[in-house]
């Protein structure tokens, strides 16, 4: 099937405005994609056509992108998608306990939604947030110094349709769809909303003002080194024993010089 009239109308005059915001229509492949995905809840085979038609490009190459970024669902999920991360830090703070009593309190798995479609869950890799760990996120938002029980109280709250806040950010969740159209490039009036950034965040800013610490100048007054490195300008290092610095000469910037 394809989009009903009025939904592509609406479609497409967003499409050319993102579109008209890059030098080349191809850039806009990624909002596109957002864009389509705020309509369905997903990525689905007409959201990949259109996309493709809008920029003049093939559906497989359309594909190709889509199916690269995790962000980009191909089945449904949730009204409300859930991310746990089982990153290195997240998971020794108890990430993976986390996932592990979620997924049996839900029954659901990763990228899957619950029966009544409010909830889905995903397993993240990272969500750039370890100085909160534990860390989860609701449709992109931040759910910080999580616990199994937390985490549990939190999709049951989200199911009820309790109103839940994040720790951090907007003063109200908005549904998966609405959060695929921020990120297409639609802004919702949101973005100052709230607490920014956390305590932990600032504690390192904090001692180097304490601490009268600086950053070290730049080196803006030195001659950049003539870029791409050429064969002849490297020479064959001498043996190196191991915890020793390389030897010979090369050219500063080059992969060599940076080993040295």
């Amino acid at each position: 099937m394809t989009f009903e009239p009025e939904v592509r109308e609406r479609l497409e005059r967003d499409a050319k405005q993102i579109i008209g915001r890059y030098p080349k229509p191809r850039s806009a492949l990624l909002p596109l994609l957002h864009l389509v995905q705020s309509e369905e809840g997903h990525v689905s085979q007409d959201g990949i056509e259109f996309c493709a038609e809008q920029l003049g490009i093939t559906p497989a190459q359309v594909t190709g992108v889509s199916t690269f970024y995790t962000q980009y669902k191909h089945q449904p999920v949730g009204e409300y998608h859930v991310g746990v991360c089982i990153n290195t830090l997240c998971a020794v703070m108890g990430g993976d306990q986390i996932w592990n009593e979620l997924t049996e309190h839900t029954g659901v798995g990763h990228d899957e939604a619950t029966p009544d479609g409010k909830v889905s869950l995903e397993r993240i890799e990272c969500n750039a947030a370890c100085d909160f760990a534990p860390v989860m996120m609701v449709n992109w938002e931040f759910f910080d110094n999580m616990t199994p029980e937390k985490a549990k109280q939190l999709v049951d709250d989200l199911r009820s349709g309790k109103e839940v806040l994040p720790s951090r950010g907007p003063n109200k969740l908005c549904s998966w769809k609405d959060a695929s159209r921020v990120l297409a490039g639609f802004p919702d009036g949101r973005a100052h909303e709230g607490v920014q950034a956390g305590p932990e965040s600032l504690r390192g800013l904090e001692l180097a003002k304490q601490r009268g610490w600086q950053a070290p100048s730049s080196d803006t007054g030195k001659a950049a080194p003539h870029e791409p490195v050429q064969a002849r300008e490297i020479t064959d290092p001498p043996p190196n024993e191991p915890g020793k610095p390389i030897g010979g000469d090369v050219k500063p910037g080059s992969q060599e010089g940076r080993n040295q």
